[in-house]
């Protein structure tokens, strides 16, 4: 995958079905298997997309602080799964947020320079 399409990949609206309990229930399960596989495989894309960067220091710091904060978002969605409370549940998922922005600051900035 390109580096613009990583960058610019639009982020999939979840709609929720009014009609019934049941089924955005199990639409909730599927969106977040769905969601660590797409960030697991996001992972494997980064680390791929790294390996053909230029073998210049610039571009090895941004491509490492790059592989933390992408791999953290989808190890950060695997460690809420085992909270032990809500309140943690939410600080895993925040924090994931708060990766996958940093990751879109990498890409940018590689992007970039």
């Amino acid at each position: 995958m390109a580096l613009d399409q990583l960058i610019n990949q639009p982020a999939q609206s979840a709609e929720l079905s009014q009609n019934s309990k049941g089924k955005s229930q199990n639409y909730n399960s599927k969106f977040k298997s769905d969601l660590r596989q797409r960030c697991y495989q996001l992972s494997l894309q980064v680390i791929n997309l790294t390996n053909y960067l230029p073998n210049k220091r610039s571009t090895w710091v941004i491509s490492d602080q790059l592989i933390r904060s992408a791999t953290s978002i989808g190890a950060n969605l695997i460690e809420a799964r085992a909270s032990s409370s809500r309140l943690e549940f939410k600080k895993f998922y925040e924090i994931s947020l708060k990766s996958a922005n940093e990751t879109k600051y990498w890409l940018s900035l590689l992007k970039d320079t």
